[in-house]
């Protein structure tokens, strides 16, 4: 889909050139093809947080730091979902962060290319590589993460129909982790294609659901009152801050669908998410809600004990499909940073392969879809129980979270050529949000939550090795001359500087 918003504040390679008037006509084609790329990008992006539902309330109030189930407190967590899906997700990523492409790719590195492509100093051009090298570094341990709990948490769930599988959780998992990243190869038209109308009646699933539960208690609608949620933290204190790390579960998966924006451009996901996802989250979050105002003995599983007893064990196949699509959107999101990476100068060149004709963000490289197979399998071996990985999940996300609002203050300021004022007050509410969670999640880090921490420095050395290694290497002056080998080669509106971004082969 062609990109032509042209941003704020900066000019680019073609400014003088003024756009002439048109009117552009839909036609049936261009509607077809929207719609197209809105229910693969269904697929792709929102099977993450997509599934949320299964876990997010449940950890709340049946989890490690769990609070006591009672009116006050599930409308204050209800509140701080509602709030925590509008502030992170919408707000920051839907209206800010998605505006922040380089050329129409999404993710962590594009906003770093944007930033150090911006006329910063030398320091702060050090210091935006750094964050974005470790940002991105962190994604690629949640790559390897996500696909691992979410698989075996699908197939545990398979245990609530009857405790048979439990023997073959584990050898279930990694078959289907096998199947999952061999389906890689197909592309990701072919991979939406097959996802999107799974997530779309999951979606819808959810909705109805929740609708159902609301309608027998609607008093749960009154949580959309954010006094709730200041309420809950004033009355909880320490453990109700606690209960945020339970919380940011709503919002994981709203760095993927930045890292995913080079496959489907900005407005499919946008669609999807303003028409689908998030009206179904809220219905189905305030259902569970529903649920437990009228029964607080329900908080080990809301989200199945919402289900009627005729609709548990489809409930539970559609459940176990939608968390094995989850893995999705970070695979394909690592596949975008591994090729920003290669063209900024971070990894050696490697095979890309563009899986569409029509779209040049839908690639496969097999060398990292390998790997992440390889690190998932481990993990789940090494793990054997969702429990025991669940300790380690949010913590990376929540890190990288605060690098993108950093580095979204630089790419405002000094590309979209915002005010100091404006861009410190945007970049401080998001950060504060941002904190607040990191604060929550870092109590994780002794019980699993290194894992990402380390895999991310791993992932980091590399990157700083292979440039290093480059800049000191006797072709180095060659390259330096070249017009093409640029180490940021964007400008703020995310086009390029005198050639563009090559092919890895």
């Amino acid at each position: 889909m062609p990109r032509s918003r042209r941003r704020g504040g900066g000019h680019g390679p073609d400014m003088g050139e003024p756009e002439a008037p048109s009117t552009v006509e839909r036609s049936p084609a261009l509607d077809s093809r929207l719609a197209l790329l809105c229910l693969t990008a269904l697929g792709v992006v929102y099977g993450d947080i997509g599934t949320s539902p299964l876990y997010a309330i449940r950890e709340c109030f049946y989890g490690t730091h769990g609070v006591p189930v009672t009116s006050g407190n599930v409308l204050g967590v209800l509140s701080l979902i509602v709030w925590t899906l509008v502030i992170l997700v919408t707000l920051k990523y839907h209206v800010y962060v998605l505006r922040a492409d380089n050329h129409g790719e999404g993710g962590i590195l594009a906003m770093m290319a944007l930033a150090r492509g911006s006329g910063v100093g030398a320091l702060a051009q050090r210091a935006v590589l750094s964050l974005g090298l470790f940002g991105a570094a962190l994604l690629y341990g949640d790559g390897m993460l996500t696909p691992a709990i979410s698989v075996l948490s699908a197939i545990e769930g398979l245990e609530v129909a009857t405790p048979i599988f439990s023997p073959y959780v584990v050898p279930i998992t990694v078959a289907i982790l096998i199947g999952l990243f061999l389906f890689q190869s197909l592309g990701t038209t072919r991979v939406g294609m097959v996802f999107g109308p799974v997530i779309l009646v999951w979606f819808a699933f959810l909705a109805l659901t929740g609708a159902w539960s609301i309608s027998r208690e609607p008093s749960v609608l009154a949580a959309f009152d954010p006094r709730h949620a200041f309420r809950f933290l004033a009355a909880n204190g320490y453990k109700g801050y606690l209960v945020l790390g339970a919380v940011f579960l709503v919002a994981t998966g709203g760095e993927a669908l930045y890292a995913d924006l080079g496959h489907f451009s900005e407005r499919p996901i946008q669609l999807d998410w303003f028409c689908v996802a998030a009206p179904s989250l809220l219905l189905n979050y305030f259902g569970q809600g529903a649920l437990l105002l009228r029964d607080p003995a329900l908080a080990d599983n809301p989200f199945y004990r919402m289900v009627p007893d005729w609709a548990l064990y489809p409930a539970v196949v559609m459940a176990s499909l939608a968390t094995v699509i989850a893995s999705q959107a970070v695979i394909s999101g690592v596949f975008s940073l591994t090729r920003q990476a290669v063209q900024l100068g971070f990894l050696p060149r490697t095979r890309i392969i563009h899986t569409s004709s029509e779209e040049v963000g839908q690639i496969y490289i097999p060398s990292v879809n390998w790997l992440l197979l390889a690190a998932t399998v481990t993990l789940v071996v090494g793990f054997r129980r969702s429990t025991n990985l669940a300790s380690a999940y949010g913590i990376a996300i929540s890190v990288t979270m605060i690098i993108t609002t950093l580095l979204a203050y630089v790419v405002s300021r000094h590309c979209w050529g915002w005010r100091r004022s404006t861009a410190l007050a945007v970049t401080g509410a998001f950060l504060a949000a941002d904190l607040a969670f990191l604060g929550a999640n870092s109590v994780k880090i002794v019980d699993g939550g290194w894992f990402p921490l380390l895999a991310a420095a791993v992932v980091a050395a590399v990157f700083t090795t292979w440039r290093l290694g480059q800049s000191i290497s006797p072709t180095s002056s060659v390259r330096a001359r070249s017009p093409c080998r640029t180490s940021s080669p964007t400008t703020c509106e995310g086009k390029s500087r005198g050639c563009p971004a090559t092919r890895s082969s």
